[in-house]
């Protein structure tokens, strides 16, 4: 499978942006799935997740109450909301594909995740 994200971009503090990630190769309906991201020189982070049912989701202390991830398993995506966006918000965004020997409470680990998108760029100014 191959992940394609976008949606990145420049925004003001307060701001909002949609991030989307659209899968192609196979079916991602049976996966969970996440957003991470890296700012540079930090180490790439969890933000957010979505059981492969949709039912579930987890988020990152630092996002919760401004971001929200959803699926559609019929169109292969996943799209992270973000709201209320602060500077502290800017790095690259990543999806992920979580390993197919990962459950749910595995948690937010880069370690369970085997396939990611190339990533894109999310700019906050203050």
């Amino acid at each position: 499978v191959q992940l394609q994200a976008c949606g990145g971009g420049l925004v003001q503090a307060g701001g909002f942006l949609r991030l989307s990630c659209a899968a192609s190769g196979r079916t991602i309906s049976r996966s969970t799935m996440s957003w991470f991201r890296q700012a540079p020189g930090k180490e790439r982070e969890f933000i957010a997740r979505i059981h492969k049912s949709g039912g579930l989701t987890s988020y990152a202390d630092s996002v919760k109450g401004r971001f929200t991830i959803s699926r559609d398993n019929a169109k292969n995506t996943v799209t992270l909301q973000m709201n209320s966006l602060k500077p502290e918000d800017t790095a690259v965004y990543y999806c992920a594909v979580a390993r197919a020997s990962s459950i749910w409470s595995s948690g937010g680990s880069p370690d369970w995740y085997d396939i990611w998108g190339q990533g894109t760029q999310v700019t906050v100014s203050s």
